[in-house]
Order: structure tokens, then C-alpha cells, then sequence
């Protein structure tokens, strides 16, 4: 670093200006310097000599003089700036000095005119006390050293470390914030689950009822809406029913379906099948029966008829149901493409619908029909709104006469609430198992009566009814299941006796005891024998009346 003293003037003997000292404030004043005159050789006086310069050991130039004319300089000290006197170009009696540039008015020689130059950002040398003179050393300044040829490398280094550093910090401040993150999220999920476990009742210790009452009061108690839908179909006759319910409690949706030979217990008490309370007892008949059988609480009753259900298709652009078998079109003759495919999403129209959910091939249970006509009804549901405005707005479009106990709000509410469960993956189709008397039996039953409607199973006593046992000899293994059907729609009770060795050409009736021969006759006449084939003869021990049917049996419609 530079020193405090400027040698940007008076360094050299034919610079223009020379330091003559420094200002009060420690500023340092040059002046110009004069011109020097040519004096002879001759009239130079001998005992005086030109003062020389001189240089001190910073390289700085000075000026000596010899007050006693002994022909010796004596140097200027270098930073003294009180009071100097230097030779202006005579070599006799020097004129003192002013600090500002002025002469003393005592001198012999003129004034003559200088010019000084300050330099504002250079400080002077502190002012030493008046009679003391400061001398400086080598050791007191500094100077600037040449770049060593490693500095650059110890560059590199200190950026090399201060960066790894700087990455170090940065990784464990990202690894402290993911590890906050983390516990706030298992924090989240935790209150979640119990949250959940406590709104569904499953939250071990906080329910008292569970600790009297077990599961099956907890399940009692949830909340659930049911209505049931009759399928009529007006081309072929017949119908289909099914429960459709939804559990507010555990947001599951189930399409329970019921098979007709489930035995009911009409008004008056007597025992019937759920296709014959439909067909006689109407909606509200068979509304009360069911409830009584399964122990449920059904809100509303909705008639479906075929047409309408061609129309809700249509309406909300057709739907997708994975086909089990393929169905021939009704209005084509056999031996044409099928109207529907066998296959895994498949898209059905309206009548393509129709057709599926009312198809049953010979020799095929009426459970198999109705298994299908639960896959429409969900597909349906996956396609309607689930907003309730929507989905009445397209209940009110099929322009349908609803029964008195199901408006249409209420059956578009309903069915948007089922339509977001059905969509959302919680939807299900479970089919009731009914014995082949048609009854149910609470060990069978538990899973669908208890677990998904909330009920107890409450069959009619079987003595209400006459048990009739039947035996199939015409050939063709669809009899035994009309036969059944057919029994059960007129209140008897169905014994299943499996299938003759070799056919039979004539079917029989049979009874044992007198007093059951006219109901043996009322057994010839609801499967359309004719009278004759009542004879007495031996029954079964489990059974009233025993029947044999031939291959004269001409199966029902339904």
C-alpha cells in the first residue's frame, strides 16, 4: 500500500512543482517552481555554494542549506512542514516561508507569484508537537506483495470448501424438512383411522351396546334405505324382484335379489310365493309381506315395467354390463346373429337391456334370469346423475305413474345416492338363497338377511301349507323347476324328489290318506293335469300328495 506522502510532484529535480509542507489540516501544498536565473560564474560569492538535493532513504527529494556557510549541507528533514526556508534563486539570505504560499514581508527579494496544488483525498502526517521531529522506520509501512504462484490454488480450495459446506447444511435442512413432513403425514393418516373406525362403530371400547349386545346389535343399528323394484315384463309376462338398498352407515350399496319362489304370507294369513303376491296382493301387499318374512323396512315400491326400463336406458346413453351368455333377438326367428354377445363390456341399448335382463334359456333356473336383471340394475346405476336434481329431472322424463308411497324426489334422491356408491366401486349384487320350499333358513340366510338388510328371517310355518313332492319323468330337467314355481305361486309346499330312471309317457297324481284327496285334485289342477291322473296309492312320508311328472306335462309361462 502507498505510503501518506504524494510523490506525484517534486519526486524529480525537473518536475514543475515541489512539496514545501502541509496546511493545518494536514493537507500537503506545493509550489510552482521559479525560474532560475543565470548568474556569471564570476559574481557567484566564493564561500557560498548551491544547495543540492538531496534524498532520504524513501526515495523522497529534499533541499539542505548551510546557515553558517561552512560548505557543508545539512538535509532538510523530510516531514517537517512548520516553518522552512529554501533558496527561490539568489544564494544569499533565504526568505522565510509562509505554510500558505506566502513570503515573509521582511525578505530582500520580490514576491514572486506561485500556484499551489492540493490533494483533498491525501491526508498529511499527523502533527507532531512543536520542537519534535518524527522519524520513520522500514518496518512502519506496508507494502504490497507480488501474488505467490499458489495464492490461485488456495482460491480454489477455500470456494472448494465453502461450497461443500454450504451443500452439507443444504442436505440436512432438506432432510429435516422431509422428515417433518413425514411425521405430519402419519400424524394425519392416524387421526384418519380413528376417525373413521369411530364413525363406522369399529373403534374397539367405545361402544357399550358392543359389549351386551355383540355384532349383531351394531349391525341392527345401522342405518339403511330400501325400496323394492318389481320388473314386469309385458311381452313374455312374469316379474322380477329385487331390494335396493343403501347403508348411510357403512356407504355401501347392495341390489338384493329375490327369487319368486320365496314363500310369503299374505293378509289373510295363508301362505303364497313372491311371484303370486306381486300378480294378486299388488305392491303394497307384497311391500308388508316381505317385510314381515325378511324383517326389514322398506320405504317405497317401484314398478318397472320392460318399456320404461328400454327408455331409462336410452336415456342415459345406453350402459355397460359384462354378458354372460348370448341372448337371440325376441322379434327375429332362430337362426339369426344374437342381440346380445357373450363377452366383458359390453354396451347394451335399451332393447339390448331388455332383452338380457328377462332372458332365460331352457332348462335354466329362474335365479339365472334374475342374476341378469341385477347386472342391468347396477349398470343403470353406474350411469345415471348422482346429483339428486339430475337424477329426478330423468326419473320425471320417463313420464312413469309411480306407486302412491315413492314420489318422483324421492326416488331420484334415492337413486343418485346409489349411483355415487355404484361408481365409486362400493356396489354389490347378492342373490337370497331360498330352499326349495321356498323358505328360508337363518343358518343360509345370515350373510343376506342379518349382514346386508339388517333383518331376521321369519319363514311361515310349513304345516300352513300342503307339501307336495315331485318326481320328474318327462325328460326335460326345466319341468322340475316350473313344477316347483308353479306349486309355490298356489300356496303349496315343494318337495323335490329328483328325476325318474326312464321317462313316462302320462304324468300321475297321488295321494294316501282320503282326506287328502281333493287336495291332490287342486294339485292336478294348478299344474294342468287333468283330473284323471289323481289315483290313491303310496307317498312319501314327508309329503301329502306325491306327483310324477310325464312327458304330457306342458311347462307354464311363468
Amino acid at each position: 500500500m502507498n505510503d501518506r506522502y504524494d510523490a506525484g510532484y517534486g519526486s524529480g529535480p525537473g518536475d514543475p512543482y515541489e512539496l514545501v509542507g502541509y496546511d493545518e489540516y494536514g493537507q500537503p501544498v506545493y509550489r510552482q517552481v521559479p525560474a532560475q536565473p543565470q548568474v556569471p560564474q564570476q559574481q557567484r560569492p566564493p564561500q557560498q555554494q548551491a544547495p543540492q538535493p538531496s534524498y532520504d532513504g524513501y526515495g523522497q527529494q529534499g533541499y539542505s542549506y548551510d546557515p553558517y556557510h561552512t560548505g557543508q549541507q545539512q538535509a532538510q528533514p523530510y516531514g517537517s512542514y512548520d516553518t522552512g526556508s529554501y533558496d527561490t534563486g539568489s544564494y544569499g539570505t533565504a526568505a522565510p516561508y509562509d505554510p500558505y504560499g506566502q513570503t515573509a514581508a521582511s525578505g530582500q527579494q520580490p514576491r514572486v507569484a506561485e500556484q499551489t496544488a492540493h490533494i483533498p483525498q491525501q491526508a498529511g502526517p499527523p502533527q507532531e508537537p512543536d520542537g519534535e521531529q518524527r522519524d520513520y522506520h522500514t518496518e512502519q509501512f506496508a507494502f504490497v506483495e507480488e501474488p505467490d504462484q499458489n495464492s490461485e490454488d488456495v482460491i480454489d480450495w477455500l470456494n472448494f470448501t465453502e461450497n461443500r459446506t454450504e451443500r452439507r447444511e443444504e442436505a440436512k435442512r432438506r432432510a429435516r424438512s422431509r422428515l417433518v413432513a413425514l411425521v405430519v403425514v402419519l400424524a394425519l393418516v392416524a387421526v384418519g383411522g380413528v376417525g373413521y373406525l369411530w364413525y363406522a362403530g369399529k373403534l374397539p371400547g367405545m361402544s357399550s351396546s358392543d359389549s351386551r349386545t355383540g355384532t349383531t346389535t351394531a349391525t341392527g343399528a345401522q342405518k339403511r334405505d330400501v325400496i323394492v323394484v318389481h320388473l314386469h315384463n309385458t311381452g313374455k309376462g312374469g316379474t322380477s324382484t329385487a331390494l335396493l338398498v343403501d347403508n348411510t352407515t357403512t356407504k355401501q350399496g347392495t341390489t338384493v335379489l329375490l327369487p319368486n319362489s320365496l314363500v310369503l304370507t299374505d293378509e289373510d294369513g295363508t301362505t303364497t310365493t313372491l311371484a303370486k303376491s306381486v300378480e294378486d296382493d299388488g305392491s303394497s301387499g307384497t311391500r308388508d309381506a316381505i317385510d314381515t318374512v325378511l324383517g326389514t323396512d322398506i320405504q317405497g315400491t317401484w314398478r318397472l315395467d320392460t318399456p320404461y326400463l328400454q327408455n331409462l336406458v336410452d336415456l342415459i346413453g345406453n350402459i355397460e354390463v359384462d354378458t354372460n351368455t348370448d341372448v337371440p333377438d325376441p322379434a327375429e326367428k332362430k337362426g339369426t346373429a344374437p342381440l346380445v354377445l357373450k363377452g366383458k363390456d359390453q354396451t347394451l341399448s335399451g332393447k339390448m337391456a331388455v332383452a338380457y335382463a328377462t332372458y332365460r334359456a331352457s332348462g335354466e333356473a329362474q335365479n339365472a334370469q334374475l342374476e341378469r336383471f341385477g347386472q342391468v340394475m347396477q349398470g343403470v346405476l353406474r350411469k345415471i346423475s348422482s346429483d339428486p336434481k339430475g337424477a329426478t329431472t330423468t326419473v320425471q322424463t320417463l313420464a312413469q305413474i309411480l306407486d302412491p308411497s315413492l314420489t318422483d324426489n324421492d326416488l331420484g334422491t334415492f337413486l343418485a345416492g346409489l349411483a355415487d356408491l355404484a361408481k365409486g366401486g362400493d356396489y354389490k349384487s347378492d342373490l337370497m338363497p331360498v330352499q326349495t320350499d321356498g323358505t328360508l333358513s337363518a343358518q343360509a340366510s345370515a350373510s343376506v338377511v342379518k349382514g346386508v338388510l339388517g333383518g331376521t328371517a321369519k319363514s311361515p310355518d310349513q304345516d300352513a301349507a300342503v307339501s307336495v313332492s315331485v318326481q320328474n319323468a318327462s325328460g326335460s330337467k326345466s319341468d322340475t323347476e316350473d313344477a316347483r314355481v308353479v306349486l309355490l305361486n298356489g300356496g303349496f309346499t315343494f318337495l323335490e324328489a329328483g328325476t325318474a330312471s326312464s321317462a313316462q309317457a302320462t304324468s300321475k297324481v297321488t295321494y294316501a290318506d282320503a282326506a287328502d284327496k281333493a287336495n291332490a285334485t287342486e294339485v292336478a289342477k294348478t299344474l294342468g293335469l287333468s283330473s284323471g291322473s289323481v289315483t290313491k296309492g303310496s307317498v312319501p312320508g314327508n309329503a301329502d300328495v306325491a306327483v310324477v311328472l310325464g312327458q304330457d306335462y306342458q311347462a307354464s309361462s311363468s
